[in-house]
């Protein structure tokens, strides 16, 4: 018996597109119910496709896809927000590309991704509204990694308990804390002052709707951000291609 077509209604945004042929792309795509897809948009890279405008990269769009075997295929696509600030800038460009890359690494198959899906649309916004750029990216990564189940423990120092002190180390293998006296019986010296932690736990532990909501010095959110990277490198094991071009622009 023939195996029957499903046909889907999504919305998703377009994490990468590859183009095939003379007119073809193959999309990554991020959707909240069905995370990270690949579908075939037949014919979108032609100016007067109707699927032109709603399957670029970066695309916010609501999809009409057809189930197939290995992948899905585009039949309609209609545009909600394509982002089109992203390209004012260089680094707003590139820190887009890598955190599409690493949602794209992160959001499961198969199942709801709509977390991740809400942070990686108000990351992009808040790009193309000129926010600190290193805020987002320290965002994005640190609640992508705690969404995905690599949450670090932030809540105290994993030795003695301490809640409160003038600077912490972050393990970046483990997740956990140790005070500034903890540490030095080890020989370790501490990476995070007090604010920098309490920026953490802001974003980590804060509601959807507030993980934004916190200032920092920009030395100090710079050196946290480089921290941020550091552990989403550690945890994961992974070099990310997009990476190594975004720290030539935004050190």
């Amino acid at each position: 018996m023939e195996r029957m077509t499903r046909q889907i209604k999504t919305r998703g945004i377009v994490l990468r597109e590859v183009k095939t042929g003379e007119s073809d792309r193959i999309l990554t795509i991020l959707t909240p119910a069905l995370g990270v897809i690949s579908a075939a948009a037949k014919g979108s890279q032609r100016l007067k496709s109707k699927l032109f405008a709603a399957t670029g990269l970066f695309c916010y769009s609501e999809f009409v896809l057809f189930e197939g075997r290995t992948m899905y295929t585009v039949d309609e696509a209609t545009p909600l927000e394509v982002f089109f600030d992203l390209r004012a800038s260089i680094e707003g460009m590139s820190l887009a590309v890598y955190l599409s890359e690493l949602m794209g690494t992160l959001a499961p198959e198969g199942e709801s991704s709509q977390q991740q899906l809400r942070l990686l649309l108000n990351s992009l916004a808040l790009i193309c509204r000129k926010r600190n750029l290193y805020q987002v990216k320290t965002v994005c990564e640190l609640r992508a990694l705690s969404q995905a189940g690599y949450m670090p423990d932030l809540v105290a120092c994993q030795s003695c308990g301490s809640y409160d002190g003038e600077a912490f180390f972050f393990d970046l293998q483990q997740g956990t804390l140790l005070c500034a006296d903890c540490a030095a019986k080890l020989q370790l010296r501490p990476n995070l002052t007090a604010s920098q932690l309490a920026a953490m736990r802001h974003i980590i532990y804060s509601d959807d709707d507030k993980v934004f909501g916190f200032a920092l010095s920009e030395p100090s959110l710079k050196q946290l951000s480089a921290l941020s990277t550091r552990y989403v490198v550690q945890q994961l094991d992974h070099r990310f291609k997009s990476l190594d071009f975004l720290q030539t622009v935004l050190p």
